[in-house]
């Protein structure tokens, strides 16, 4: 499966609301003993490879600046024909929550709208973090560059740690449906 969490490269974007797909990709990596992310020059994106639930996994994060990281995936799916996952940051969905979906249009997602478009498809899982605060912000280009307040991170530690293990829930759910596939008896 490839993984891909969005985001924009550099430090000044490194706690932004935006980058909660590079953090997501982080996390996981950390938590599953991959080894450090490392530049991929003809994908434009940082990645690790490695294991969850005996599944070979790809971590992506594209360095193309989130309203054209299609192009990495794009590049990424020439080369490797598996499952793709995205993470993102979501502001219609509040601070705290989190939603999967499938197969649906890109809902005003910038990032997810480059992939859309440079795959020609929308046959990929989205797992979608809100970062809609109690009060909602005027320009949302803005908004999503800004960090998280001290409380907001605190509620976000846990949020991420849950979008792992949501993941990981997935990623387990589909190694037992290939073991039982693999191991069924013919007719």
């Amino acid at each position: 499966m490839i993984i891909v969490g969005l985001g924009n490269p550099g430090k000044k974007y490194q706690k932004t609301r935006h980058n909660l797909g590079f953090r997501v990709t982080e996390l996981l990596a950390e938590k599953n003993n991959f080894s450090p992310f490392a530049f991929h020059k003809s994908w434009q994106a940082d990645l690790t490879e490695g294991a969850i639930h005996q599944q070979s996994i790809i971590l992506i994060k594209p360095l193309t600046f989130m309203n054209s990281s299609g192009l990495t995936v794009k590049q990424v799916l020439k080369k490797k024909k598996q499952p793709l996952m995205v993470v993102h940051d979501d502001v219609d969905i509040s601070l705290g929550k989190i939603r999967i979906s499938q197969n649906r249009g890109a809902g005003g997602h910038k990032g997810v709208e480059s992939i859309i478009k440079e795959i020609g498809n929308k046959n990929f899982t989205r797992i979608r973090i809100g970062i809609l605060p109690a009060k909602k912000p005027g320009a949302v280009d803005s908004f999503v560059l800004k960090n998280f307040s001290k409380e907001e991170e605190k509620i976000l530690k846990l949020v991420l740690e849950k979008a792992v293990l949501e993941i990981e829930k997935i990623i387990l759910d589909k190694s037992q449906l290939l073991t039982y596939e693999v191991n069924r008896e013919k007719p």
